[in-house]
């Protein structure tokens, strides 16, 4: 100890101190095993940790160092993107026009606290599968259970929330949408076991291993939440839209076709832009909405199309548009949550719906557990069976149930093209991920690179919950 020099001792004690704030902030006693390592990096050096540094061969000294380069890079970005924050691409146009496909986030771990990973040995960078090996990205064991380290904040109403897709729990590797879950109400358990041809194989995920999801946080945990006409109600009470609140609408015009500067004033990917009219079989459904075809049978051009409040004044004030009708709510159309359970919930009215928190009990009947029964048993873990008319957990006889997590009810702006939590129920707060807080870049898939590719008024804008 006599030959350790002031420097290394200084080394030693900054190491220690951060590794003690760490320690401290992740609550786990058995981390300070760790403090033995750095006695040995900077003290004792009894393990050669750089003994490649005295290699006298120019080449290897070279190779090992891009190769110590690469580990350390590997490992740095392993625990930035797991405590601290991720970047995020938005895939779908669900948040439209809050948030963009083509926006690139900044997502903060720290806002709602970061998660200790459930499968701690993982490629870092990506979610589930190796690009290229087309394999899992991570090791099944060791595993741990869900722990949730302090954070800046917890989730507020109308926060927008990265979170891992929650029905992502058991996927059909080949037929991912919609989920597990409405494939086998669709097609049967049997059905999508023995078709591996179609279906692929069947495949448990854990929980920080599911697809992230993100969406506008609408129900809080305790909230009695409704949708009636596209309005949200909680406990009885309306809410205020998103600001930038999307539904699809039907839109005649005149006879000409709309122009490419008009979608754009109205903010319409090519990707939403769909002429109804163009397809006789569609004759049908147009009249059944409220279009009138003229003697010939034929419609003026009509296009489905999602708008914000915005758009649809800008709509309304072009003389090329003759008529504007909201789309009609799909009764009898998709599945929606519970998918088992016929409660005659659809898109545009669901609920009323109890959204659980963690330490309130309810009664157990047939609604309820239909509604429930995923978060009893996927997401808390216990066994749970109907035999006799009589409810079993964990086999023993139970007549009323106690949460053990808070839950939350997820929404997208673009409120008729968001596959949410009306499709596949409420998220658990252990799958909750972070929060996007900067669009550090937004790239527009309809454009060239010279014809506004790079949407500059997004870039560095800070995300806001409305």
């Amino acid at each position: 100890m006599k030959d350790i020099s002031k420097k290394q001792w200084i080394k030693f004690g900054i190491a220690t101190f951060l590794y003690l704030l760490f320690t401290l902030w992740m609550q786990n006693a058995w981390l300070l095993l760790g403090i033995i390592v750095l006695v040995d990096i900077f003290l004792t050096k009894y393990i050669p940790w750089g003994a490649w540094k005295r290699s006298k061969n120019p080449k290897v000294r070279n190779v090992l160092e891009w190769v110590d380069d690469i580990i350390f890079a590997l490992v740095a970005v392993y625990f930035i993107n797991i405590f601290i924050f991720q970047n995020y691409q938005i895939p779908s146009s669900s948040l439209e026009k809050s948030l963009l496909v083509g926006d690139y986030l900044f997502v903060s771990k720290l806002s709602y606290g970061p998660r200790v990973p459930n499968t701690p040995l993982s490629f870092p960078l990506v979610q589930n599968t190796l690009p290229f090996f087309d394999c899992k990205s991570y090791l099944e064991w060791p595993t741990w259970d869900y722990k949730r380290v302090k954070g800046l904040g917890q989730v507020k109403r109308n926060d927008i929330v990265v979170f891992n897709f929650p029905a992502g729990d058991t996927i059909a590797v080949l037929q991912q949408n919609p989920d597990y879950y409405s494939l086998i109400e669709q097609y049967g358990r049997e059905r999508i076991l023995l078709d591996q041809a179609f279906f692929g194989e069947v495949m448990y995920r854990p929980v920080d291993k599911r697809e992230n999801f993100v969406k506008r946080c609408i129900g809080m945990p305790g909230d009695l939440l409704e949708v009636r006409n596209n309005k949200v109600y909680i406990d009885g009470n309306i809410t205020e839209d998103p600001e930038f609140m999307q539904l699809i609408y039907y839109v005649e015009t005149t006879g000409s076709l709309l122009l490419e500067e008009q979608f754009r004033l109205l903010g319409i990917s090519k990707e939403d832009r769909r002429l109804m009219s163009i397809h006789p079989d569609n004759n049908g459904t147009l009249s059944y909405i409220g279009f009138t075809a003229n003697e010939n049978g034929q419609f003026n051009p009509i296009y489905r199309m999602p708008m914000t409040k915005a758009a649809l004044e800008k709509a309304k004030n072009l003389s090329v548009i003759k008529n504007i009708i909201v789309e009609p709510d799909a009764a009898g159309g998709d599945l929606y949550y519970p998918v088992d359970y016929r409660t005659g919930w659809t898109r545009d009215n669901y609920g009323p719906v109890w959204i659980p928190r963690k330490g309130e009990t309810i009664e157990l009947n047939e609604k309820n557990l239909a509604v429930y029964k995923r978060c009893i048993k996927n997401y808390e873990n216990n066994s749970l069976e109907v035999k006799n008319g009589t409810i079993y957990i964990n086999d023993q006889p139970a007549t009323s149930y106690t949460f053990k997590y808070d839950y939350y009810f997820m929404m997208g702006d673009n409120r008729h093209a968001s596959a949410d939590s009306r499709s596949w129920g409420f998220v658990p707060e252990d799958h909750i991920v972070g929060k996007p807080i900067l669009i550090w870049l937004s790239l527009d898939k309809d454009r060239s690179l010279f014809d506004g590719k790079i949407r500059w008024n997004r870039l560095f804008r800070m995300v806001h919950a409305d």
